[in-house]
Order: structure tokens, then sequence, then C-alpha cells
């Protein structure tokens, strides 16, 4: 599953974000991945969406994947992740302030998973294909 952001209202807002098609990206730490054990995202591969509780409410398939340094990450990047950044500036403070507060300090080295993807069903049916 696809659970953005902790659970509550950081969580609803994502989602929303998701479901108006405004969010069409959004980035982890490599360091995440390894230590839950998870493989990277494929291109095509369908993720379920899910809420506080795990329930569905939509589908995402995969667009792109990329690992980039916290430093490169583009503005192109950040802009698609819908969430009203001004600046890449603004991106790389919100970000990197979120990982201090889930205790992780990231550098201008610290890799970042930036994953692509485009809404293709909500709880209520496909929307697309």
């Amino acid at each position: 599953p696809l659970a953005l952001g902790p659970p509550g209202e950081l969580r609803r807002t994502l989602n929303g974000l998701v479901l108006a098609g405004a969010k069409t990206a959004t980035a982890g730490l490599l360091s995440e991945y390894a230590e839950e054990g998870e493989d990277l995202e494929r291109v095509g591969e369908r993720l379920v969406l899910v809420d506080d509780d795990d329930h569905l409410v939509g589908v995402v398939e995969v667009t792109g994947v990329e690992v980039v340094r916290f430093a490169d990450v583009s503005w192109d990047f950040a802009r698609s992740e819908g969430e009203g950044d001004r600046s890449i500036e603004d991106w790389r403070s919100g970000h990197a302030a979120y990982w201090a507060r889930l205790g992780t300090t990231v550098t201008d080295d610290t890799d970042v998973v930036c994953l692509r993807f485009r809404l293709v069903a909500t709880d209520d049916g496909i929307i697309g294909t």
C-alpha cells in the first residue's frame, strides 16, 4: 500500500491532493526502504492508496522512480508533489524539517526516492486507464 505521511491530518490532506489530481509525486528516503525491508517501486506497478485505517482511498500507477541526492531533487519533481511549495528551497526546507521530526537528519547527499504516479481509480470506481 501507499500510505502518504503519518496518520492524521497530513495523510488526509495528501490523499485529498492525490484525489484532486494536484499531487502526482511523493518523496521518501532510500534509508526507509532498507529499514522496512521494502523494494523500490517499479514503473507500471499499481499501489493501493490508503487512509489512517488502511482502507482503500484510491489506486495509483507508478510512472517514474528515481533515486537522487537530496540536493539534486528538481523543482519539476517538487512541484509535482502538489503541496504548495513556492520554490525548490521551500520544498527542501519543508522536507528536511519533516524528516527531522521523524528522527532523520538529511544532508545534501542523502538519497531520496522520487516516485511519480497517476491516479487510476478511486474507492468508488475506475477513473482512468
